[in-house]
C-alpha cells in the first residue's frame, strides 16, 4: 500500500495552530488564501453560531423538543465543509453538525423544518432535531446511535475506491464515539484497505460529562490512528485556518490514493452537551472562560480586521442579514404546519398491504 505523504506532521503532542488567540499569523509560512476564502470562511462560522443561537431560543419557547449545541465547534466544521468537493464527495455528520451542513448548501428552511419536525422536513418529521440529511448534497443522514455512522463512511470510501470515482468519504464524530466499537472496526478496515477516507474527531474532551482521559488510556485520538496503519493529526480546532489547511491537505491525499487518515480536532462546546443535559454538574465557569478567550470567531475576525478586510460596519450588516434570513426560514417552517399523521404509513412499502391501508383509513376518518 502507498503510505501518506505529508507536509504536516503527524503524530505530534502539539496541535497544529496557524493563529493564535489574538488573530495573529504564527504559522512559518505565509498565508496563500484569497480574501473571498477567507471572508467565506468567516461569515459561515457566523451563520452557524448565529444558527446556534435560535435553536436555544426554539427549543426553551416549546417550538423544538431537543438540541445540541455547536457553538464552540463552528471552526472545524466549517473547514470540513470548505474543504471537500461538494456535491461529489460525500460527508457522514454527527448529531452536532448543522454548522457543516448549513455551510455545503442545506437550505436553512430544511434545517429548520428539521428541528421542528414540520411538514416541510424532508424526513417528513420521522428524525430527532438535529439530525440533518440530504441526497442532493451528499450528505449521508445523521443516525442517533453513536458512531454508528462511521462504518458506513468506510464502506461508500471503499465503493469510490473499487470504481475509480475520484470521490472522498469524509465522516465526523466526538470523542465520546471512538469508546464505540464502530470507531475502532471501521478505521481498521479502512486502514486494511487503504479507503479514500477523512476520520474527523471534533474532540471537545467530553463524552457528555464523561472527560475524555476517564474515557481513553491515550493522550489523543490522533495517536489512536498509528495502530490502523494511517498517520493522526492533532489540531487546535479552534482555528479555521489551521483545520482547513489540515483537511484540504489530508482530503487531496485521500483522493489521490494515499488512503484514510484521522484527525483530531481539539475543540471546545461552550453549552451542555444537549438541551437535556446540565453541564454545571461537571465542569466549571473558569474552565469555559478559559476555553472562550480561544473562540474561533473572535481569531478570525481579529486577523480578517489585521488585513483590512473586515471592519464593525461589516460585522453588524452581516448579522442583521443572517438573523433575518433564519427568521424567515423558522416562518416558513412553521407556516408548513405539523406532518399528517397519515404519513407514517408512508415509504414503507411500494404496494401497502390490507392491514396497514385498513389502518389508515380508520385514522383518517
Amino acid at each position: 500500500m502507498i503510505r501518506h505523504q505529508q507536509s504536516f506532521q503527524a503524530f505530534t503532542e502539539t496541535p497544529v495552530q496557524l493563529l493564535d488567540s489574538e488573530g495573529r499569523w504564527v504559522a512559518d509560512f505565509d498565508c496563500d488564501l484569497e480574501p473571498e476564502k477567507l471572508l467565506d470562511l468567516y461569515r459561515s462560522m457566523v451563520a452557524a453560531r448565529l444558527m446556534d443561537e435560535r435553536f436555544e431560543r426554539l427549543q426553551r419557547s416549546g417550538r423544538s423538543s431537543f438540541f445540541a449545541p455547536l457553538s464552540g465547534h463552528e471552526a472545524a466544521q466549517i473547514a470540513l465543509a470548505k474543504a471537500i468537493k461538494p456535491g461529489l464527495d460525500w460527508f457522514f455528520p454527527y448529531y452536532r453538525d448543522y454548522g457543516a451542513a448549513l455551510a455545503l448548501g442545506l437550505p436553512a428552511e430544511e434545517v429548520f423544518a428539521q428541528v421542528m419536525g414540520t411538514a416541510n422536513d424532508t424526513a417528513k418529521g420521522r428524525q430527532m432535531p438535529m439530525h440533518p440529511g440530504s441526497k442532493g448534497l451528499n450528505i449521508f443522514t445523521t443516525v442517533s446511535a453513536i458512531a454508528a455512522h462511521i462504518p458506513p463512511a468506510v464502506g461508500a470510501a471503499l465503493s469510490m475506491k473499487l470504481q475509480n470515482t475520484g470521490q472522498v468519504a469524509i465522516t465526523s464524530f466526538g470523542d465520546g464515539a471512538t469508546s464505540e466499537g464502530d470507531f475502532h472496526a471501521a478505521l481498521n478496515f479502512a486502514g486494511a484497505q487503504g479507503a479514500p477516507v477523512v476520520f474527523v474527531c471534533e474532540n471537545n474532551g467530553y463524552a457528555i460529562s464523561v472527560p475524555f482521559e476517564e474515557q481513553s488510556g491515550s493522550g489523543t485520538v490522533a495517536e489512536k490512528a498509528k495502530a490502523y496503519g494511517m498517520p493522526g493529526y492533532l489540531v487546535d480546532g479552534m482555528d479555521v485556518l489551521a483545520c482547513y489547511y489540515l483537511l484540504r491537505e489530508v482530503t487531496a491525499q485521500a483522493r489521490s490514493g494515499l488512503g484514510p487518515s484521522l484527525v483530531d480536532a481539539q475543540v471546545y462546546r461552550y453549552g451542555p452537551h444537549s438541551s437535556a443535559d446540565d453541564d454545571s454538574h461537571y465542569r466549571d465557569a473558569e474552565e469555559k472562560e478559559h476555553w472562550q478567550q480561544r473562540d474561533p470567531i473572535k481569531r478570525m475576525r481579529l486577523y480578517l480586521k489585521s488585513r483590512k478586510l473586515w471592519d464593525e460596519d461589516a460585522e453588524v450588516e452581516l448579522r442583521d442579514e443572517l438573523n433575518a434570513h433564519f427568521a424567515g426560514a423558522i416562518a416558513k417552517a412553521e407556516e408548513a404546519g405539523k406532518p399528517p399523521k397519515a404519513w407514517m404509513f408512508g415509504d414503507v412499502f411500494a404496494d401497502m398491504p390490507p392491514h396497514l391501508a385498513e389502518q389508515k383509513a380508520e385514522l383518517e376518518g
